[in-house]
């Protein structure tokens, strides 16, 4: 079993370098590292092989598990128990499992595959529903999703929990620019908007190389990337409400898009 070292004190220097780890976006990527937390999530890490920086364990999660706690032990680099209050202060759950990982941020020099389809953000705000959009992108084979350099984090907190894991595995493609960089891929982009004179998503046979493009929660896409994009499609609603929440539609278009 991996040797444990005990951590009793909140000014120590592993448990300030989780919190801000927790806390701060840019802190995240400046290390390059990010913070798993839950059973479930921490067993896929440790199936995958993922490299984990340091394994941290409660007092209780060690009694209730201990034979996990042990497997894990001998594939980190790291392992630190801490009693239960503890862990409470750097935890991101209300009601935390009493396992958490540090591992090396998912961010490799992915290329655009053109045999591939594809969901691009421009500007989403809400952690959770970028979770929920990288589970079904992974649930219905998307090739990886596009983000400008105005949408949340992936890697926060909430919407790792929100992607089950699946955040680990997505290909994430980074951009300043959400038009250049599908013209620099030779991508055919499609803007889901709620436009009368956007053609319905369901009659367009999305071919390889094609994007959707998903907008913000509240404003939508951008005028200057849905000016650029190659088309306008958008998905018929017949009730009265105005618009879909960006998860739900994105789920529609991915189901299209992958069909």
């Amino acid at each position: 079993m991996g040797k444990f070292t005990e951590i009793t004190s909140k000014d120590n220097k592993v448990i300030k370098y989780v919190s801000k780890l927790q806390k701060s976006s840019k802190f995240r990527f400046s290390e390059r590292k990010i913070v798993i937390e839950g059973l479930r999530i921490s067993e896929d890490v440790f199936e995958n092989n993922a490299s984990v920086y340091c394994l941290i364990v409660n007092n209780n999660f060690t009694q209730k598990f201990s034979d996990k706690v042990t497997a894990f032990a001998d594939k980190a680099q790291n392992n630190y128990q801490i009693s239960d209050a503890l862990f409470e202060r750097i935890s991101d759950t209300e009601t935390p499992q009493g396992i958490l990982l540090v591992v090396d941020m998912p961010l490799e020099n992915y290329e655009i595959d053109p045999y591939k389809k594809y969901i691009a953000l421009d500007n989403l705000q809400d952690p959770s529903n970028f979770g929920a959009i990288t589970r079904t992108c992974e649930a219905l084979g998307v090739g990886g999703i596009i983000m400008n350099n105005t949408t949340c984090d992936p890697f926060s907190p909430k919407s790792i929990r929100a992607s089950m894991g699946t955040i680990l595995r997505m290909p994430i493609f980074m951009t300043d620019n959400l038009s250049s960089f599908f013209k620099e891929n030779n991508l055919k982009s499609f803007s889901c908007v709620v436009d009368s004179d956007a053609k319905p998503i369901s009659s367009i046979d999305f071919k390889s190389g094609d994007v959707i493009i998903i907008g913000n929660e509240a404003n939508g896409i951008s005028k200057q990337v849905k000016d650029n994009s190659d088309f306008k499609i958008t998905i018929p609603m017949s009730g009265r409400a105005e618009s879909l929440n960006a998860a739900a539609a994105a789920a529609i278009a991915i189901y299209e898009l992958t069909k």
